[in-house]
């Protein structure tokens, strides 16, 4: 069934078909925001900004279209199958792909990978913001990677931190519980930051800057949660 899935001519009709219901489900949302003046300044200013949720809440975080209006946006999807298929998805709902993982835990072989890559990096610079899920590809679920902080350290780049929440919706039995907002619900949106890592900080640093991010994201998950409640 998962090789019939990963063909390309399925994965693009099932992307036309959820991208479809995805644009329509997110119209029919009412919204609530918190903390959405401190990233006010960062979407109307040509400023490069890391915007970071939960690789389970992709579905959701399109409702943030609203809030970035005309910023630029990209994605950062992995080069899995899997990936494919979201990027897809995404591309089509006004979020284009740029192809990698966040997902090392070695900061030097993260640093090799997507921190150093160049669209990424050139991106932002031109003001666009990437939105990253931290603990993908392969999880553990809200589980922050490395990764995210140390493409934050090259980039000297602003980061917003969120919870994205929806009620009622489906949740999937993947391993990250993936949930696909139903119409006519409730979305919520919390952010947290903007942050900033100094290009001097220490690599022994990083650890416990992982850990305070972890635990900055998951309280803000349960914020976002608590507003569709």
């Amino acid at each position: 069934m998962k090789r019939f899935v990963r063909r390309p001519m399925v994965q693009s009709t099932l992307a036309w078909l959820l991208s479809a219901y995805l644009r329509m489900t997110i119209a029919t949302m009412r919204w609530r925001y918190e903390n959405r003046e401190r990233i006010e300044p960062l979407v109307d200013e040509p400023v490069g900004v890391i915007a970071c949720f939960w690789h389970g809440r992709i579905a959701i975080a399109v409702g943030l279209r609203k809030v970035l209006r005309s910023k630029p946006r990209r994605v950062l999807i992995s080069r899995s199958p899997d990936g494919e298929f979201i990027a897809k998805i995404v591309a089509r709902l006004g979020f284009p792909a740029i192809r990698g993982s966040s997902g090392r835990r070695d900061p030097a072989r993260t640093l090799r990978g997507f921190a150093a890559s160049r669209d990424v990096l050139r991106f932002m610079e031109d003001g666009g913001v990437v939105a990253i899920t931290p603990d993908g590809p392969l999880g553990p679920t809200e589980t922050l990677q490395l990764g995210a902080l140390v493409l934050a350290r090259i980039s000297e780049a602003p980061v917003v931190l969120m919870g994205i929440a929806a009620r009622p919706a489906l949740t999937l039995k993947s391993w990250d519980h993936t949930r696909i907002p139903l119409p006519f619900g409730r979305g919520g949106v919390v952010f947290e930051g903007p942050i900033a890592i100094p290009r001097e900080t220490e690599p022994e640093a990083m650890e416990g800057l992982r850990a305070d991010w972890q635990a900055r994201m998951r309280a803000a998950q349960a914020r976002a949660d608590a507003l569709v409640a």
